[in-house]
């Protein structure tokens, strides 16, 4: 017998790995094929063939979060979570050998049980992950659309009485037509992938078909439209209608062709007639109020809203209220208003250059790694990306936002004032170089005086910083000032005989945290060190040892804040609990606040009650501290290896009995 198995946990790191080779080695021990697809944070691993699934007698399913099912329909489908895939895993096999497994038949609405993912998704705003759902997948076509144009005219255009104008027949007026072309799809594919989000493949057309009758007026009898809300109404109209049919309970003959031909010609009729008899008039008329309020803003009016605008765009630097924000400007971009959309690209770079500027200019309000974050923040907002700024602002959110937020302020009303135009969804110095802003000359005046302002309110608010004290084994002590100079005091009372003690722990001081995360790793210990183990933990309950090791990293200058990366692990034992059995935990955090990934290991012989999936206290704890932008897969991939490696039960006999670090980390560097 042949059988396939799919694993992954949440956030993809460990369970995903340790459920795999549980997996395998069962399959092994009972004699019979197994391949096993991981779906981790490093992507698809040891990916299926179409060969083989056609091959297969049965599919495992070992995963807490969602895994598209749609290759193995007509195939026996086991569904479990990743707890089972690495506890029992030989128990999952015989019950697909016993053929206790129901065929799966993709009927609308129904999932095999088990599927605990839903269960995590539920926990989330819906409402916002459906609509950031169609945005991600529209912004594309605002990008295209708006660049094209923009650079049409910038190229092809000549000046006339009134304005730019591209002559009739020119290679320009096709380009700009082409430009023009991807802005017809902006408000169909909104509302088409707010319905995937709800509804999945069903959904897909009736969204679409109700987002493009959203958008022309003449289907009610409106020379302009329902606009972007009305596109973001007919998503979720078109999802939830489309939901709503899938949980019909109809005949088995029925079922195959529901999800192609039942649903979305149900749903798009529904829709499409709610649209045009009852809803789009209303809304038309909405948003044709809006666009004239708009575009007869005039002095403090105008004014104002550009203080909403910036307000809202640095607030949460790319979160709910940022988007808004952001979705408002690129609509209007496609109501050809784009004096909404210069203060918001303003707005949008200003947090990150602002505090990139603050970190070279104000020095002494920073830690070394701050500042080494600081360069990479100033960069990023050269590329319009305000996510940026949110390390500085997770860690002193009290003084950052309100810096960046009047920043930020300050240069939309600036833009406004300059009537600074963008013609492209998106922000920051790049659109200005790409040739997609109106009235460059202010617009960089209104970058440089906000991120100014930016930095010199973290100036007037911040306070200057401690910085972390080490103690050589002779007792004396070496301060990295804050002014960055060095220290050269501090390093003369250090002897060449204690220069072995002293330097790991000075060491984080000149580290780049944004280049570490770029550095290959090709070994586990690449990733954590002597300082990083302790053979002795000394906590007795389980947020004891997280807060010992928690402390551990931060003394390694691997991450930028305590709490922030404490919650991070915390939410993630909320999940499930990441004591998996055999005497190990392996607690976990995706963060903001981890400024290169490591891992620390500990040892408690009398172990800790850890909530385990099997009762055993937690001996063996692995911390594994990821970054959140988490840019480079190379210490997953040591990751993976390492969770495989505790399946070994004589690899963890070895490591409970080691004496010191020393032997603690031969045994760690064998893991490549």
């Amino acid at each position: 017998m042949k059988f396939l198995a799919i694993t992954s946990c949440p956030n993809g790191i460990a369970h995903t790995y340790m459920a795999a080779e549980n997996l395998q080695k069962a399959a092994d021990k009972l004699g019979v094929g197994m391949k096993v697809e991981t779906q981790g944070s490093i992507g698809v691993e040891n990916e299926f063939s179409e060969e083989d699934i056609a091959q297969a007698d049965g599919i495992i399913i070992a995963a807490d979060k969602h895994v598209d099912k749609s290759r193995f329909v007509g195939k026996k489908l086991l569904v479990a979570g990743v707890q089972d895939g690495i506890r029992n895993p030989e128990a999952l096999i015989e019950k697909l050998v016993r053929g206790d497994v129901p065929v799966y038949q993709a009927r609308p609405g129904q999932e095999p049980s088990g599927g605990s993912g839903r269960q995590q998704a539920a926990k989330q705003n819906q409402i916002y992950r459906h609509l950031m759902s169609g945005v991600s997948y529209m912004v594309p076509f605002i990008v295209v659309g708006g660049l094209l144009i923009a650079i049409a005219l910038s190229i092809g255009g000549e000046p006339t009485p009134g304005g730019l104008q591209i002559p009739e027949g020119s290679f320009w007026k096709i380009v700009e037509s082409l430009g023009g072309a991807a802005f017809t799809f902006m408000v169909p594919i909104l509302a088409g992938f707010i319905a995937f989000s709800i509804a999945d493949r069903p959904g897909l057309a009736p969204g679409m078909i109700g987002g493009f009758i959203a958008a022309n007026g003449s289907f009610y009898g409106s020379e302009a439209g329902a606009g972007f809300i009305g596109g973001i109404i007919a998503g979720f109209l078109a999802g939830y209608v489309a939901l709503w049919i899938k949980k019909w309970k109809v005949p088995k003959a029925i079922a195959p062709i529901m999800p192609i031909i039942i649903i979305p010609v149900l749903a798009s009729l529904i829709v499409g007639l709610a649209f045009i008899l009852l809803l789009g008039g209303p809304i038309a008329k909405f948003f044709e109020f809006l666009t004239s309020w708009l575009a007869s803003m005039q002095g403090t009016s105008s004014i104002l809203l550009a203080l909403i605008l910036g307000a809202m765009i640095s607030f949460d630097m790319g979160g709910p209220v940022n988007k808004v924000a952001f979705l408002f400007g690129s609509a209007m971009i496609g109501e050809g208003n784009y004096e909404i959309m210069g203060p918001i690209a303003v707005a949008i770079c200003i947090p990150p250059i602002g505090l990139g500027l603050a970190t070279f200019l104000f020095k002494r309000k920073f830690h070394d790694a701050e500042r080494e974050s600081g360069k990479a923040s100033f960069t990023m907002g050269l590329f319009g990306i305000t996510e940026g700024a949110i390390p500085f602002a997770s860690q002193d959110p009290l003084r950052v936002i309100p810096s960046i937020m009047i920043g930020s302020m300050t240069g939309s009303v600036i833009a406004m004032i300059g009537q600074v135009g963008d013609r492209v969804a998106h922000g920051g110095p790049i659109v200005a170089v790409l040739g997609a802003v109106d009235n460059v000359v202010m617009f960089f005046i209104a970058v440089i005086i906000g991120s100014f302002v930016t930095a010199l309110m973290i100036k007037l608010l911040k306070k200057d910083v401690v910085q972390p004290q080490f103690a050589s084994a002779n007792g004396a002590i070496a301060e990295d000032k804050a002014s960055g100079k060095d220290n050269a005091k501090a390093d003369s009372e250090i002897s060449p005989a204690n220069e072995a003690v002293a330097a790991p722990a000075a060491e984080p001081a000149t580290k780049s945290p944004t280049a570490e995360q770029h550095k290959p790793i090709s070994k586990f210990t690449d990733i954590i060190s002597l300082d990083l183990i302790e053979t002795e933990l000394t906590a007795t309950s389980r947020d004891g040892v997280i807060d010992e090791m928690i402390g551990m990293l931060q003394a390694d200058g691997a991450i930028s804040s305590a709490s922030e990366f404490k919650q991070a692990i915390l939410n993630r034992e909320q999940e499930s609990s990441t004591g998996i059995g055999m005497n190990i935990a392996v607690p976990h955090g995706k963060s903001s606040a981890v400024l290169v990934p490591r891992v620390v290991f500990g040892i408690r012989q009398d172990g800790v009650d850890w909530n385990s999936v099997d009762g055993t206290a937690a001996k063996l704890i692995f911390m594994i501290a990821v970054p959140a932008e988490n840019r480079g897969n190379e210490h997953l991939k040591i990751l993976q290896m390492l969770s495989r490696k505790l399946m070994d039960d004589n690899f963890r006999d070895q490591l409970l009995q080691v004496q010191s670090k020393q032997e603690a980390y031969a045994l760690l560097d064998e893991i490549r």
